[in-house]
Parts: structure tokens; sequence; C-alpha cells
């Protein structure tokens, strides 16, 4: 998976998305807690100097951004290990990946006001919406947190296309990871709308819509092309200059060795790729493959190949008996379909 996206994803468009749901309550909590009227007069005797000032409005929005962090990282850690419970094969995570995408997709199209996705939005449940605006009005010094914690159960539409995707991860570490990185990337702009209030929420929502409408599209047409390389389809980019008639990388057959009529091909695995990219094989003779961890990390230890998955170490071999080949091209791939090689049989 790839965190750089939904970093992305969160800091240009899921701050804006979630606080067009949830801006009004954070808003309204740091005046509270600042200690205004509601016509925003001063309730202390002795106005603070402007640091103190300050303070009172960060300390606040910190806690509410770490509530949010953590119900959001247990959030994408559940999602996580159900799809790694139901043990989803590829060929069904592919699917799923390719409605993520097109949800993702949906909402960039509605957010940049495309024709036909303009009425395109989620509200929560009257009673859940209750709740959390319940939470708002609490003074104690654990509301900032608890209205963090909460704002789980009101997510915006960005926030659940990337639960989508953490649920197609496949596993706990996984799904929390890319919920905690998507929260961190929300947190900048959330804050700054939030601490300016509504009126500026607004303003920067504006200016902000083209450019955050179509970074949500580019990464529903990345989530898209992922579940197009797990199906091998010739849409998919990597097959492109194959399906488009253009030469593929040259072959190398660096890194395969034959002893006694065995084959035996060695496939690194790093933490953001697997090398070589193309690797020469000879057709009729038995096969094994070894794919090499080298610090393996994220849907890289996803290993799927002949539409068989195997789970990779963080370090260490990891034995696949591939039978005896035939001419042709054999491709491999990790869980999401990010990260791709192939074999050439010959």
């Amino acid at each position: 998976m790839n965190l750089i996206a939904v970093l992305l994803t969160g800091l240009l468009a899921g701050g804006v998305s979630c606080a067009a749901v949830q801006g009004g309550l954070l808003a309204g909590l740091v005046t509270r807690q600042r200690g205004d009227g509601p016509d925003g007069s001063a309730r202390r005797p002795v106005p603070l100097p402007w640091t103190a000032r300050l303070a009172d409005d960060l300390v606040p929005i910190g806690g509410f951004l770490a509530g949010k962090l953590v119900s959001h990282t247990i959030l994408g850690a559940l999602l996580g290990t159900v799809g790694a419970a139901v043990q989803v094969a590829p060929s069904v995570r592919a699917v799923l990946q390719l409605a993520a995408g097109a949800l993702i997709i949906t909402f960039g199209l509605a957010q940049l006001g495309v024709p036909g996705f303009r009425r395109v939005t989620l509200q929560p449940p009257a009673a859940l919406a209750r709740f959390v605006r319940g939470r708002a009005r609490s003074r104690s010094a654990l509301a900032p947190a608890l209205l963090g914690l909460a704002t789980v159960l009101i997510p915006c539409g960005v926030t659940l296309s990337v639960e989508a995707l953490a649920l197609t991860s496949g596993s706990w570490w996984a799904g929390a990871v890319t919920m905690a990185v998507f929260v961190i990337g929300t947190s900048p702009l959330f804050a700054a709308l939030g601490y300016l209030a509504r009126k500026a929420a607004t303003v920067w929502r504006g200016r902000l819509a083209i450019a955050t409408g179509l970074l949500v599209v580019a990464v529903g047409l990345y989530s898209v092309n992922g579940g197009l390389t797990l199906l091998d389809s010739p849409l998919a980019a990597a097959n492109l200059p194959q399906t488009l008639g253009l030469a593929p990388p040259a072959a190398t057959a660096e890194t395969v060795t034959t002893t006694a009529g065995q084959q035996t091909v060695v496939v690194t695995a790093t933490a953001d790729a697997y090398t070589p990219g193309n690797i020469q094989l000879k057709a009729g003779v038995p096969t094994t493959l070894i794919v090499r961890s080298d610090n393996a990390a994220g849907c890289i230890r996803a290993f799927v190949i002949s539409d068989r998955q195997f789970i990779l170490p963080e370090n260490g071999d990891t034995r696949i008996d591939l039978g005896t080949l035939t001419p042709g091209r054999l491709d491999y791939r990790c869980g999401m379909g990010m990260y791709t090689g192939q074999l050439t049989i010959i």
C-alpha cells in the first residue's frame, strides 16, 4: 500500500472533508475551552496575554486530534483483522480494491461538482450525530480527547473510502497504519480550520475544492490500477506497454542457478520493490522460486503468484515450488497490486 498517497489524501482531501462534517464541533469546543461566552466576550475578569490564549486554543485541538488518532487507528486495526480473518483470495481482494477505488473516485467527482455526482453526500445517523454533539458540550479536561474519540462515529466520505482500503489491507497492522497515516495527514489543515472556525473553513474549502477533488480522483485511479494489476488485466499500468505492443523491459538471468536439472530463481523483496523486475527462465525445467526478504514491509510482504498468496517474513527466505514451467510469462505482485514483477519463460 502506498502510504504517501494515503498521507496526501488526508493532507489535502481528508482535512477539508472532515472539517465539513466535524469542524463546527471542534470550533465550538475551542471557544468554550478558552472561556468565551456565546457572543465571543471573555468571561475572565483579567484578559490573558495572547500567548496564553493561543495555548488555550492549541491544547484542546491537540487533545481532539490525539483522541481522533487513537480511535481511527484502532478502527483500522479491526478492519485489517477482519480482512485477514476471512482470508480473502487475491481475486476477491482485487474486486474489493476496484470497488474501493470506484468509491474514492465517486467522492472526488462529487467534490469537483461534476454533474450527476454533486448530490453524493453521506450524513451520519441522527442519533449518532446528537451523541457526538453532546460530547462537545462538556467542559471537562477530557472533553477534547473524548470528542476526538467519538468522531469515529461520524466519518466523512473520504474517511470511509480509506476505511475500505484498510479492510482490503489484509492485516491488523497494515489497517492500523493506513488509518493512522490518514488521520495524521488530516491534522494540519483540520486543526487550522477548527482554529479559524466555520467561516474560515468555508473559505479554505472553496479555494481547495478543485485541487482536492483532483487528488481524490487520482488516488481512486491508483487504487483501481492496483485491482486491475491483481487481476492481471491488460489495462493495468504494468501491462499497458505489452498491451500497446511496446517492448517489455529486458529480462535478466543473473539470479538464476541450475543444479542437477533443478532451476532456482531468487527474487529480493525490500520495503518498496521486488528485484529483479523481469527474470528469464528456461521452460521444461522444475523450478523453485526463493523470495528473499530484506527488511520487507507493508503490502510487499503479501506475495502473490499464480493466484496464491504467501506472507513473507520481514527478513529471511520463502521457498515456492513453481513446478515445471511452460513457455510464456508468469507475473508476481504484492497483495495490493502496487508492486509487480514477472518471470519470462523461454
